[in-house]
Parts: C-alpha cells; sequence; structure tokens
C-alpha cells in the first residue's frame, strides 16, 4: 500500500470512498451520517494544494481511503479519515494514521486529534485501539480549537449521536 497526496484527478473517488464508507452508519440507525454529502470539491483541492490530503492506494495505486488533516492548537488534527468498503479491516486506515503521526513528529507537533462516535465501534473504540484517549470536559487538553470543532460539529447535526474528543501523543 502507497500513502501518497492526492492528485486534483482523484478527489471525486475521494468523494465516493466517503459515501461508500458512510453507508455503513445506516445499519446503526444513523441514516443521516450515511445521506451526509461528501466534502465539496473544492474543499477537497484546499487540503490538496496544501498537502494535507493523503491517500492510501491500493495495487494499482487506486485510492481506497483518504485522510484530511489540519493543524489545530499545536496538534495535527484528523479532520476527514475515510476507508472504502471494499478495503476495511486490513490496516488501511491505520496506516494512514500512523503516516500522519509520523509527519506530525516531524513538524513537531507532539499530538493527534479527533472528534468521533463515542458508541460507533468502528470509531471511538477503534481509535482507542490506536492509541487515542477520551478528553473528559475538564481534560486540559481538550483545548478551544477543539471545543470550536465539537460547537461546529453539533451546529452541523452531528451531536444527535454522542460524540468525543480523542488524543494521541506523538513520539
Amino acid at each position: 500500500m502507497r500513502i501518497r497526496v492526492a492528485s486534483l484527478a482523484e478527489l471525486p473517488l475521494l468523494q465516493d470512498i466517503e459515501r461508500a464508507a458512510g453507508e455503513p452508519f445506516r445499519s446503526l440507525g444513523m441514516a443521516a451520517i450515511a445521506d451526509d454529502d461528501p466534502l465539496p470539491l473544492e474543499v477537497l483541492e484546499s487540503y490538496r494544494r496544501a498537502g494535507r490530503a493523503w491517500v492510501a492506494g491500493d495495487s494499482a495505486d487506486r485510492p481506497v481511503a483518504y485522510l484530511l488533516t489540519d493543524t489545530v492548537d499545536g496538534a495535527a488534527h484528523i479532520e476527514q479519515v475515510s476507508v472504502h468498503p471494499d478495503a476495511a479491516r486490513r490496516g488501511v486506515g491505520r496506516a494512514l494514521i500512523e503516516h500522519l503521526a509520523d509527519a506530525a513528529g516531524h513538524q513537531g507537533l507532539k499530538a493527534l486529534t479527533l472528534t468521533t462516535f463515542a458508541e460507533v465501534p468502528w470509531n471511538a473504540p477503534y481509535y482507542a485501539r490506536l492509541g487515542f484517549r477520551p478528553l473528559a470536559d475538564a481534560d486540559p487538553a481538550l483545548t478551544e480549537g477543539l471545543r470550536a470543532i465539537s460547537r461546529a460539529e453539533a451546529a452541523h447535526g452531528l451531536s444527535a449521536w454522542p460524540r468525543v474528543c480523542m488524543r494521541r501523543e506523538v513520539g
């Protein structure tokens, strides 16, 4: 598996991956998540142009997963990570996250952060297995930037299901 920055021509494929990755939420009674539109091409292009949209390619180097990252309060924040169901359970998501951890360490960032669904098996429990810990409201690691992301997600309707901010130290 090769991890690299997404190309401009691949951005529609990232939208397809996100749609496919959303479908399993339907079986959990989260149809609104499954039906949510993927990020617009302009947003994906802004991540790509900045070198913050990475893909994992299959044996033909066709993207099967992707990760978008921001820097939030001195940490590499996983804005989105999606794996096509056909490539699930093969370590693809883990490889993307480890790639980010390595890049973050080289940039002098001390942690990875993300927000996710607390009770979805392939969300918070999965990230906990990768070394992320949930951040309680009183935890000093729950920064203003993460709180702002949580508020924006709530405004988008994601708080209809329990959400959690998570952090993993780098290095």
